[in-house]
């Protein structure tokens, strides 16, 4: 049996813990999660702690599609890598968070069962690089006559590297903020437009902060990836950035507005549409970016001699 299969098999039962979570604190069941909440991590009581076990509802139908595709003999190495980003991004916040934030004053021992839950994701990240990857053939003439297009000439590429442009600045501006920067524009973004930033939780410094010195970078080599012909990377590390960027996003994002977040570390109302609509299009960036690696991978492929080109498939 494939290791992959068990690991999925187990985390979709913690997913399922995570939706009980869910479903406890709205009033559909009661009394299943008081003890382990209270005892063992209270920091899932949190606003963050509650965003993150709705998103594990996608984490649960993500691993129920892998498993049946394992089973079927179908790929789902694209998938895993989506579920592999968004655990690993989820893992180091809420471990980081829980530590630096105000619950690591009364740290107790169940909190390190999360470090499974973070190794576990990054052998399968590093064993998913491994496999090969099936790629159609593309004949060479056409390989050739997609990868000498300019960036103007290939106008979805354009707007793409426009928004990572605008995503990398904004990544920046947000980690120099957490950085307590002193310019007086970081002291207003934060008190004015996003407060939920200096919450004492720690979890949305800690998501500014691997925004900043993790995806920052990634987004700039994407940038690079769009404009130099033959970066195969592109179609394995635009899934890990998307699954990541989504999950903080949304985590950060539901905490900023849940009526778990103090009233004043919430967004405020006049700023209200202005601050989601932004880090709506932040998300969304890296998003598209891997819906259009996956939907067209020309550009992204090495070149394939055309006597090759009538043998199926190629292994990259």
């Amino acid at each position: 049996m494939c290791p992959s299969y068990r690991m999925f098999a187990v985390f979709s039962f913690t997913s399922v813990v995570s939706i009980t979570n869910a479903l406890q604190h709205h009033g559909f069941i009661k009394g299943f999660m008081d003890f382990y909440i209270s005892k063992a991590e209270p920091s899932l009581n949190t606003a963050h702690g509650l965003m993150m076990s709705y998103w594990d509802v996608l984490h649960y139908a993500l691993l129920l599609i892998m498993v049946q595709r394992i089973t079927a003999g179908k790929p789902f190495r694209s998938l895993a890598l989506v579920w592999a980003g968004s655990m690993i991004a989820g893992q180091l916040v809420l471990i980081s968070g829980t530590v630096v934030g105000r619950h690591g004053k009364n740290l107790l021992p169940a909190v390190w069962r999360s470090g499974p839950s973070l190794v576990l994701p990054v052998w399968a990240a590093a064993k998913l690089f491994d496999r090969p990857r099936e790629l159609s053939i593309t004949p060479a003439d056409k390989v050739e006559v997609e990868q000498k297009k300019t960036l103007l000439s290939r106008p979805t590429d354009l707007l793409l590297t426009l928004g990572l442009g605008a995503s990398i600045i904004f990544t920046a501006f947000r980690g120099f903020v957490v950085l307590e920067c002193s310019l007086d524009f970081c002291f207003t973004y934060i008190f004015r437009y996003e407060p939920y930033m200096k919450d004492g939780v720690g979890f949305p410094k800690v998501t500014m902060l691997l925004l900043f010195f993790y995806v920052l970078p990634l987004l700039m080599a994407c940038v690079y990836g769009l404009h130099v012909p033959g970066c195969t990377w592109m179609l394995d590390w635009t899934l890990v950035l998307a699954g990541a960027v989504a999950q903080m996003q949304w985590t950060h994002l539901g905490s900023s507005v849940h009526q778990r977040t103090p009233f004043t570390y919430r967004i405020p109302k006049d700023e209200w549409r202005e601050v989601v609509v932004l880090n709506l299009l932040f998300t969304a960036v890296p998003v598209l970016l891997a819906v259009r690696c996956c939907a067209d991978k020309t550009f992204f492929v090495k070149s394939v001699p055309r006597e090759r080109a009538s043998n199926g498939k190629n292994e990259d």
